[in-house]
């Protein structure tokens, strides 16, 4: 077995507690979000998605965060892809941060539901042209038979919309809303910060600390 047992590091950055948490986890997400961005974290907005599929055997996969407000997390995709499939039969998911150079993790799970239309079409016509026409040329998680597939189903939809490529009907976006937080600052000796928000039967959060 290769052991890895001598990688170890001590967390000293930062503390959380109670009395610095906000009332509302998403101000207190927003909040390190921010700090993330301003301290030029590699693609803070980087989160990986985990569902649930056949025989519950869960899946995992890192996608970029495109928007956020009090109705939850949203993100764009392929609804044909793996994910698609598996939100389509168990729309749950859990997502999770990991700002590691601000030794921070948030973990968010909630019910997934589609975007309105109207907002998938406001997202996908600020892309770029070339990522507009990926959306068309990759059936994504589907086999292939190379590289050479994808680029030339790319030049054949280039050549079919030109500059204004609509957004296929299969394309667009998901938006998490929350039902539990867990947000995690790493302290020394192993004795993280843990503070974890659970939505009670009224809507109110209910805060708790847990231990490491």
């Amino acid at each position: 077995m290769h052991t890895l047992a001598h990688l170890r590091k001590d967390y000293t950055r930062a503390e959380l507690d109670e009395a610095h948490a906000q009332a509302d986890p998403m101000a207190l997400f927003e909040r390190w979000m921010h700090e993330a961005v301003q301290a030029q974290v590699p693609e803070p907005n980087a989160m990986t998605v985990a569902t649930v599929g056949e025989g519950g055997r869960p899946s995992t996969r890192v996608v970029l965060i495109k928007g956020f407000d009090a109705r939850g997390i949203v993100w764009y995709s392929n609804y044909h892809s793996r994910k698609g499939r598996e939100l389509a039969a168990h729309p749950f998911a859990a997502l999770q941060f990991h700002w590691v150079e601000l030794e921070r993790v948030v973990r968010i799970e909630g019910r997934v539901e589609q975007v309105s239309a109207e907002e998938s079409d406001a997202y996908f016509a600020s892309r770029p042209l070339a990522s507009r026409i990926g959306a068309w040329a990759s059936e994504q998680s589907q086999p292939i038979e190379g590289r050479s597939v994808l680029i030339k189903r790319a030049a054949e939809f280039g050549l079919k919309f030109g500059l204004n490529p609509p957004r296929p009907p299969h394309w667009g976006g998901y938006r998490l809303m929350p039902d539990a937080w867990e947000f995690w600052q790493g302290r020394p000796s192993r004795l993280h910060d843990r503070l974890v928000y659970q939505r009670r039967s009224d809507g109110a959060w209910q805060l708790q600390r847990l231990a490491p």
